[in-house]
């Protein structure tokens, strides 16, 4: 870390994991320029060709075994990555969702059949993912997700609306949560595999204009009587979507918690910079008392906030991460992230409010990581079940 000082768990310090770290380094270095991140940004989504650039790196589905076209990692793995898209400004790019959360739902719960038809696609870049989840009336309830999938033959015929999905401009491989029985509430909830390219009827809306994160694409999605195959049912089974889904979570809390602390060690790191070069009233900003004030109280919350996120990172590395633990490190990682970055800019001053520089970029990618993933209210719930 560049501001924190803070130690990652010991195992993610092994000369492998090093190695692999300076391996994504040099990728990102090479193919994320500040001109490529920029360009990004203005049309809402990552260039096509960087994702076959990463399969052939072996930046894809790092955690999947080899036989399946994977690296044979583990989730240290995608930590480097989540660190080093954030050391480079290329979080546009929705790796994560495609190495740790995707990937991972049909290494664990899909058949042999389907584990050998899409992850080997998914690790070589043919194939983006995406999760469709979220719909316009339906946000962390997933019981109250309205869109079906109705067995007919030997196929299911998809019909809904999904909305804020990432990756969704581009995926051709969605796994779209879905009601096979509408009223068994969550055990009536199936994951269904969607190959766009392979089906009639899905359709694309507008990507999504948001006030921050501009570079990764979140879009609308339509189906109308789009007919899958009944082997597309992830695990083969209806019914088991919902304790599929709940099975990940905590790995998917945890890694919005990382991104919180890598946020904000960038904006620590990025503020001590500007505060001692930048000049009022002959001396430093730095040189005030109230700066080093705020920047001393930022960086013991935000160190505090990266030893409990790596705390519980090295649960997660020894199975023992609960649903508990994530929810609380989820919660307190992004709530201290907004709380620092606003403190953050305001030692800018006016130059905070311009979008050259990288605070302001970082003020605006913070405010959804109390949203998604779970709002910070739906955490509290969760936390509190544990009382």
């Amino acid at each position: 870390m560049k501001a924190l000082d803070v130690q990652p768990p010991a195992a993610m310090q092994e000369e492998e994991i090093n190695m692999f770290s300076d391996a994504v380094n040099r990728f990102f270095e090479r193919h994320v320029t500040q001109e490529v991140s920029e360009q990004w940004r203005k049309q809402h989504h990552c260039d096509r060709d960087i994702w076959t650039k990463a399969g052939e790196a072996g930046l894809l589905c790092t955690m999947m075994p080899e036989e399946y076209g994977g690296s044979g990692g583990d989730i240290r793995h995608e930590v480097v990555i989540i660190e080093q898209l954030f050391r480079h400004d290329a979080n546009g790019m929705g790796i994560t969702l495609q190495n740790a959360i995707l990937a991972p739902y049909i290494l664990m719960h899909g058949t042999e059949d389907q584990k050998q038809r899409w992850l080997p696609k998914l690790a070589s870049g043919e194939y983006i993912g995406a999760i469709a989840m979220t719909e316009p009336g339906a946000g962390s309830d997933l019981a109250g997700v309205r869109t079906t999938a109705k067995k007919d033959g030997d196929s299911y015929i998809i019909n809904g609306q999904k909305t804020f999905i990432s990756n969704g401009s581009q995926a051709n491989l969605i796994c779209v949560v879905t009601k096979t029985d509408t009223k068994a509430g969550n055990k009536g909830v199936s994951l269904m595999m969607v190959e766009t390219d392979k089906v009639d009827g899905f359709r694309r809306g507008r990507i999504l204009d948001k006030i921050g994160c501009e570079a990764a694409d979140t879009s609308e999605l339509f189906f109308e009587d789009v007919r899958v195959p009944a082997e597309n049912m992830l695990g083969g089974v209806e019914g088991k979507g919902f304790s599929q889904l709940m099975a990940e979570l905590p790995k998917e809390r945890l890694i919005i918690a990382l991104q919180s602390i890598y946020a904000i060690d960038e904006a620590l790191a990025t503020t001590i910079e500007y505060t001692k070069d930048r000049k009022v009233f002959g001396q430093s900003v730095m040189d005030f008392q109230n700066t080093q004030f705020k920047l001393a109280e930022c960086k013991t919350l935000g160190t505090v906030t990266a030893v409990f996120v790596y705390h519980c990172l090295d649960l997660l590395l020894q199975g023992k991460l609960d649903n508990k633990m994530s929810a609380m490190a989820k919660l307190y990682a992004s709530e201290a992230q907004g709380k620092i970055i606003d403190e953050c800019l305001q030692l800018f001053g006016g130059y905070g409010y311009i979008n050259e520089y990288p605070i302001a970029r970082l003020y605006r990618d913070a405010r959804g990581q109390r949203i998604w993933g779970g709002t910070s209210e739906i955490m509290k719930v969760l936390i509190a079940r544990s009382l």
